[in-house]
């Protein structure tokens, strides 16, 4: 007995060891690197490309990539990612040379996108999400509105505002689980839009709302989406840019926990202005998606139809206890979700200490608070005509202004 305790210690041992030093050895190597197979392509490029890509970059990019202050995708922090990845900022993907991706080929900005490998074969983990289905013309659309001469991706030399600092547990994940996605086999066509089914679930795996609205990131499933653990069923923990918990809901059609009850023209709005049916706004990280048309919405719509329902309910976010010392327009930015977006300093999304000088008149702010859409085509704000009382808007400004002030 006295031997076989011996032999058992020593082999624990040996295991402790072995951990330790396979720990030490990721610890010190940190995220792989692999070759990078670039594809030898040079794409045509026209007015009708680059406008599709900027749509795609508008719904895939430009939320990670656009820093609030240069107002260009010169990148930024993910403060909406979860601390156990560590500190991370995206790239500056402008066409400048030396700071962004001008001096990238073609063939290396697609590889990356379907591999996550770059130019000089890194690895980047699955926080920059990849496109391994999305079809080629989509993805050769963005590729030529980064060549473009939008202003959003006009040269511009400057480094992201920190470095990215992985954590252990994003080194070790890359060492087992997460690699490099293989390239398509063959090209890869878009549906036809007609087929609305088909055409929504394209969008749905493409758009990446498989990602948040299902049971955890870690149980995901990107090259088939239907597999990853309660698919649309919510449940997933995700962070606001407040750094506050906001658990994704369920959107299969269960009439009681799901959106069983939504109509085509409600899931629209929610999709296109982020306003649910009873009026409430949606919360950060969902923004308005403007660039999807009501076709696009009424696709995704059809496809969640026939999603297997999940009896699932969600809580819609954990509220903040009363901020009992605070101003009422500090209160009111906290009760309706503004700093979900904008962050408790006013820095997120966009960078609302420039109201003061965007809209130099109570009128003005409060018109674009109201309606932003009528004030700017295009823009993720929500609007919040009818949800925000007119007897709390004033302090909402004041307190909006006190945050340019502060800045």
């Amino acid at each position: 007995m006295r031997t076989a305790l011996k032999a058992l210690a020593a082999a624990t041992l040996l295991l402790l060891v072995l951990a330790g030093g396979y720990a030490a050895y990721v610890a010190a190597t940190g995220i792989p690197r692999y070759a990078p197979q670039p594809l030898d392509v040079q794409l045509p490029t026209s007015p009708e490309r680059v406008a599709r890509g900027r749509r795609f970059a508008r719904l895939l990019c430009v939320g990670c990539h656009m820093d609030p202050t240069t107002r260009q995708l010169t990148g930024k922090r993910i403060a909406d990612l979860s601390p156990q990845y560590g500190r991370i900022y995206s790239k500056n993907i402008t066409r400048d040379p030396d700071r962004g991706i001008g001096a990238w080929t073609d063939g290396e900005l697609i590889y990356f996108m379907r591999t996550g490998v770059n130019r000089r074969g890194q690895y980047v983990p699955p926080y920059m999400p990849k496109l391994p289905l999305l079809a080629d013309e989509d993805l050769e659309s963005i590729v030529a509105f980064l060549r473009s001469d939008d202003p959003l991706v006009a040269p511009a030399a400057v480094d992201p505002p920190g470095v990215t600092r992985p954590s252990f547990l994003t080194k070790l994940l890359t060492h087992l689980v997460f690699k490099p996605l293989p390239l398509p086999a063959s090209r890869i066509e878009t549906p036809w839009p007609d087929d609305a089914v088909a055409y929504g679930r394209y969008l749905s795996a493409n758009l990446g709302c498989f990602t948040c609205h299902s049971a955890d990131f870690k149980s995901m499933n990107e090259f088939e989406p239907e597999k990853s653990g309660g698919y649309m069923g919510g449940g997933n923990a995700l962070l606001d840019l407040n750094g506050d918990t906001i658990v994704a809901p369920n959107i299969t059609f269960d009439a009681s926990t799901g959106i069983g009850q939504w109509s085509v023209a409600d899931f629209t709005r929610a999709l296109r202005s982020a306003v649910r049916p009873d009026g409430r706004v949606l919360l950060y990280p969902m923004v308005p998606m403007p660039d999807l048309t009501e076709q696009d919405a009424a696709a995704l719509y059809a496809y969640l139809a026939t999603v297997p329902k999940i009896a699932h309910a969600v809580p819609r976010r954990v509220e903040r206890a009363a901020l009992a010392d605070a101003s009422a327009g500090k209160q009111a930015y906290y009760r309706y979700g503004c700093v979900s977006c904008h962050g408790a300093n006013g820095i997120g999304i966009a960078d609302l200490r420039q109201a003061n000088q965007h809209y130099p008149t109570d009128a003005g702010l409060t018109a674009w608070i109201r309606n932003p859409a009528a004030l700017k085509p295009g823009t993720q704000m929500p609007a919040w005509e009818g949800v925000i009382p007119d007897s709390e808007m004033p302090a909402l400004i004041a307190y909006v202004r006190e945050l340019g002030r502060n800045r």
